[in-house]
């Protein structure tokens, strides 16, 4: 009879103890997944400006963007629209992740070069760099958040 009160008493412990470590367990990998989101959010994204230059028209645009992607293309719900036939309407996407901006081609039908490189998979981008979609010609310029 005692030996029977003892093991549910001990089985009542473990389970509280079980419990316990789990609660335990699972607080700690909420505030550490608290802590990451809250340092990501306070990573700045570096300014990207890019200078388009329109072979046809011989017209320099330049733009400005501090979001993390930025699609180039036809399709007028791109951040750039370049009206030029030899673009795709979703021809390239400028992407920063791992703090450094990366180019990714978007399987355009004329290609994208990066540098006169054809760029087959996403490919970090440095300021001074030159991106060719189709015939149009972005110059890349990167700017930290100062000096914006």
């Amino acid at each position: 009879m005692i030996t029977g009160i003892f093991v549910l008493i001990l089985r009542i412990l473990l389970a509280v103890v079980l419990y316990a470590f789990l609660g335990w367990a699972l607080l700690t990998l909420w505030r550490e997944l608290n802590f990451h989101l809250q340092r990501g959010a306070r990573e700045a994204t570096p300014a990207i400006a890019l200078e388009v230059v329109s072979e046809k028209e011989g017209e320099n645009q330049v733009y400005r963007f501090v979001e993390r992607e930025i699609l180039v293309g036809r399709h007028p719900s791109c951040q750039v629209v370049l009206k030029d036939e030899t673009v795709s309407t979703r021809h390239v996407r400028l992407r920063y992740r791992d703090h450094q901006w990366w180019v990714e081609d978007l399987h355009s039908t004329n290609g994208t070069f990066l540098n006169d490189e054809r760029v087959q998979m996403p490919t970090v981008v440095v300021s001074g760099d030159t991106l060719r979609c189709g015939q149009a010609l972005l110059r890349i310029q990167i700017q930290s958040q100062e000096e914006v």
